[in-house]
């Protein structure tokens, strides 16, 4: 299956124009793309989303050189569901790919949670196939928590591979040594952060004269929280009484995250690719509670509200995108997918099934996208997480945000527009509304053929949902 799809993938790029040689590029040089990725970075943990604390200078040229999307969203408010639709353009219910990788859930829940994929299945087309087939040199540098070794991105069209596994953080901390299978061992106190910059440049400089594509998935700022003592002592006299952010291990973590994302810009103006070269920053859900604060909005991480899914989009494209430019419009994950085989002008064969839609036209400034609904769908509990979740799908049409927990809570309806925090619940005012957008929300789950919870036979009443489980091991995917 994963062999038919990637031959009529080659063979739609071949007609259009043929692979890519490093010869031919120089005469008809193709953009590169960087797809960078953060992990955990709320919506607003960067300077030009907002932050009194955290300092993220090269992060904020991005914005000052592209455009900021002030109403961006993961697909997901954990990890692995995002990236499965970053690299396939879908949303994480069609995938059947719907928790972190292989989730927890409580030992006394009121349903039980589906059998979910654990693993990016070989039959999906992903970024790493669309690019790898155009010719050009691909990589995934960082985490990957898409499957164990037969999942992992050299089986997904990149050609290289450092430091992905199926593991959803480093495990022995961000400080060597890292015990990570797939990256080379650093020196004793070297960082993680640091080291995937350092290889991100490495990268680009081998592959300066053909088209790249490099997928950055940064492991920060996910837990641990551990940053470099001498940045974080450079914070503590900036820390605001009563200001939003507070933690400055955790901003000591951003700055190194801005650090590798400096270097990795500085590396494209010293080998004089950053005309050409497209970069997009993201990250996979929203801030994690308490580490940080995403206020105005509601909670964060692992939750149903804003705060779990609304997070940084910047887009920079040379010569197309207005510098400093502002967009307003929703957009979500698998939106990605199709707008950087756009910006590449790669042909997308796989349109059929794509959930997402190309940003082309918001970032020309020429038009509008024909959509006017967003939809999330999260059949787990994450009962764990402060201000965590228990099964829930969610629309969001025009202003107006509708979540239904699936264990028989009342609809809540929100105006995100008068009310970005979530505080008061209209699903009582307007009935009509709520009754609408919920019946829409579920014909939208047929349409992707959604996985749902069912009742648990031993659910006992009397005890309380949020029993832990133990905490699973590292999955190890079928062969």
């Amino acid at each position: 299956m994963r062999l038919r799809a990637f031959a009529r993938l080659f063979g739609a790029i071949a007609v259009i124009g043929g692979a890519v040689a490093p010869e031919a590029w120089a005469a008809d040089p193709k953009p590169n793309v960087i797809l960078i990725l953060a992990d955990d970075l709320g919506w607003t943990d960067l300077g030009c989303q907002g932050s009194d604390l955290y300092r993220t200078p090269h992060i904020d040229r991005l914005a000052r050189e592209g455009m900021r999307f002030t109403q961006a969203y993961s697909a997901c408010t954990v990890c692995s569901p995002t990236r499965a639709s970053l690299m396939t353009g879908k949303y994480p219910a069609r995938l059947h790919i719907t928790d972190w990788i292989p989730g927890r859930p409580p030992a006394n829940p009121k349903l039980l949670v589906p059998d979910f994929t654990k693993h990016l299945p070989l039959e999906e087309v992903t970024l790493g196939d669309a690019f790898h087939a155009a010719g050009y040199a691909t990589a995934s540098i960082g985490k990957w928590h898409l499957g164990d070794e037969p999942f992992h991105p050299d089986r997904n069209g990149f050609d290289l591979n450092i430091a992905g596994t199926h593991a959803g953080s480093p495990l022995s901390g961000y400080f060597a040594p890292w015990k990570i299978p797939t990256l080379t061992e650093g020196a004793d106190g070297e960082y993680l952060t640091d080291r995937m910059g350092a290889e991100a440049v490495k990268f680009i400089e081998a592959n300066a004269e053909r088209p790249f594509f490099l997928y950055w998935p940064h492991f920060a700022v996910h837990t641990p929280i551990q940053g470099k003592k001498e940045i974080a002592a450079r914070y503590e006299p900036l820390v605001k009484p009563g200001g939003r952010h507070q933690n400055t291990t955790y901003a000591a973590m951003i700055e190194s995250l801005d650090e590798a994302v400096g270097a990795l810009l500085d590396a494209l103006d010293r080998l004089k690719l950053a005309d050409r070269t497209l970069v997009v920053f993201h990250s996979d859900n929203g801030g994690h509670l308490p580490t940080t604060s995403n206020a105005p909005l509601r909670v964060g991480k692992g939750s149903c509200y804003e705060g779990g899914t609304r997070v940084p989009l910047i887009v920079r494209w040379p010569g197309v995108t207005e510098a400093g430019s502002v967009c307003n419009v929703p957009v979500i994950t698998p939106d990605l997918f199709p707008t950087l085989l756009a910006m590449a002008s790669l042909p997308q064969s796989n349109e059929e099934s794509l959930d997402g839609l190309s940003l082309e036209p918001l970032l020309r400034q020429t038009g509008k996208l024909d959509r006017d609904a967003l939809f999330w769908h999260y059949p787990h509990y994450q009962l764990y997480q402060q201000g965590g979740t228990t099964p829930y799908s969610a629309i969001r049409e025009g202003d107006f945000k509708l979540i239904e927990f699936l264990d028989d809570r009342p609809l809540e309806l929100y105006d995100l527009a008068a009310d970005i925090g979530e505080a008061h619940n209209l699903a009582a005012v307007r009935p009509d509304l709520a009754t609408r957008l919920q019946q829409r929300l579920r014909d939208w789950r047929i349409s992707v053929g959604a996985q749902m919870p069912t009742p648990n036979p031993d659910y006992d009443p009397t005890k309380s949902e949020h029993l832990p489980t133990k905490k699973p091991k590292n999955p190890k995917a079928p062969k």
